[in-house]
């Protein structure tokens, strides 16, 4: 029953079912999404943590590898970034209570002058269902407000995007602020004008070409801060 359970999650949030009312995928169509499934697991006594790591974050890494090759697209990607989003909310209560550990604090946020958000969405979506806690500051966020939440939570890991050629160029002087005020935080960046050669010229830590490298770079810091 249990594994039955955490099956079906993990096909729903492969496929994006997010709840029974959704119309997609058109196979799933009337049968319960995430949002059913990880209420009816949480009663049947389905531990937390497996919920999230047997069942969310092993769907999103399918749905990442898949999005790799090219076999899905954003708006896929983003339809089961929603169904973990669902799923996640009743999840939510046990990380509060500490039942289930998180692996970092994410911070992210579009740079100042940039008002796109989507990738930006996805990506803290897709983060919070790989088990960090996520900080999202929004869009048009400037240097000050970067490195006041650094300040509040200073073992943090930062991402910062950008979506315009026009504006990658303001998140040089962020990292230069964040770096000055906390010397061993870690930055990540990434957007569609990004390259691995412009973040490394700009001071960042890392690149992050899509939402499933970025997870896989965060997951390496956290093993770094955990040992």
């Amino acid at each position: 029953m249990k594994l039955e359970l955490i099956n079906k999650l993990f096909e729903c949030v492969e496929f994006g079912k997010i709840n029974i009312n959704s119309p997609y995928p058109p196979q799933m169509e009337g049968l319960p999404g995430a949002d059913e499934i990880t209420q009816e697991a949480l009663v049947a006594g389905v531990n937390p943590d497996e919920i999230l790591n047997r069942a969310l974050i092993a769907a999103m890494n399918k749905v990442g590898e898949k999005f790799t090759e090219k076999k899905i697209f954003v708006p896929q990607m983003l339809l089961s970034a929603k169904a973990m989003n669902a799923s996640m909310n009743h999840l939510k209560p046990y990380f509060a209570d500490g039942f289930v550990k998180r692996k970092g604090v994410f911070i992210v946020g579009t740079v100042f002058g940039d008002l796109h958000d989507i990738g930006k969405n996805l990506l803290s979506m897709m983060v919070e269902g790989a088990g960090w806690e996520v900080i999202d500051l929004g869009i048009d966020v400037n240097t000050e407000a970067f490195v006041e939440k650094v300040k509040e939570y200073p073992d943090a890991v930062v991402g910062i995007s950008a979506l315009l050629t026009t504006t990658m160029v303001n998140i040089e002087p962020v990292i230069k602020a964040i770096k000055q005020a906390s010397p061993a935080t870690k930055v990540i960046v990434g957007g569609a004008p990004l390259t691995a050669a412009f973040a490394a010229s700009i001071g960042a830590d890392a690149y992050g070409k899509n939402p499933r490298e970025g997870i896989i770079w965060l997951d390496l810091q956290s093993q770094k801060m955990n040992n």
